[in-house]
């Protein structure tokens, strides 16, 4: 029976490059963010988000202006979950969906940034969480992004705390670019599926 795990982490952590290294030891990828950005790019997701926001969210071509979305969302729990309540039943849709097309793998991962705060932990039989230093983490979304400290600080601030994150999970990996990631991932790895070497 396949094991569905749950990967996640704060920004900045790291979580894509592990999600990344899964992949080259032959370990499916669901990637939650990926697919939910792909939905909002949708017209039809796009006039639905803006008819409940209210706000001019729409760039001058039609598409979402992320950054106006972004900075409304992550400064109003209550907005951030108006637009988690859309995106989020078309990701577990798309997910069950791409199960079914990987259901001959012993275990595969949910990449999700948010899987503990949307509710879709539940999706997962286990659950990885990567963690890093804040500062560190801090700099390298401000190089990622171009965003300011404070940008970054203040999304940080509407995020789990890791110890919060780490109480409801099964794995830690910690990526301070000092312990190496390689190593970590084979060790889960060959836990969830003994074929894989650690």
């Amino acid at each position: 029976m396949m094991i569905k795990v749950g990967l996640t982490g704060n920004i900045g952590s790291g979580k894509s490059t592990v999600a990344q290294l899964f992949e080259m030891l032959d370990v499916p990828v669901f990637y939650a963010d990926i697919q939910a950005r792909i939905i909002s790019e949708r017209k039809d997701i796009i006039d639905e988000i803006q008819n409940s926001f209210r706000d001019i969210i729409k760039d001058n071509n039609g598409y979402l202006d992320r950054k106006k979305l972004a900075a409304i969302v992550f400064n109003n729990a209550e907005k951030l979950s108006l637009l988690n309540s859309i995106i989020h039943p078309r990701v577990i849709a798309g997910f069950s969906e791409w199960c079914l097309q990987h259901d001959s793998f012993p275990f595969i991962l949910h990449e999700s940034a948010i899987l503990f705060e949307s509710g879709l932990a539940y999706l997962c039989d286990q659950v990885i969480v990567v963690t890093a230093p804040q500062k560190i983490r801090l700099h390298r979304v401000m190089q990622r992004d171009q965003l300011s400290r404070m940008e970054v600080l203040s999304r940080m601030r509407n995020q789990w705390t890791e110890t919060k994150l780490l109480s409801l999970s099964d794995f830690e990996i910690i990526n301070d670019d000092y312990v190496s990631l390689i190593e970590q991932v084979k060790l889960i790895g060959s836990t969830l599926n003994p074929n894989i070497v650690s």
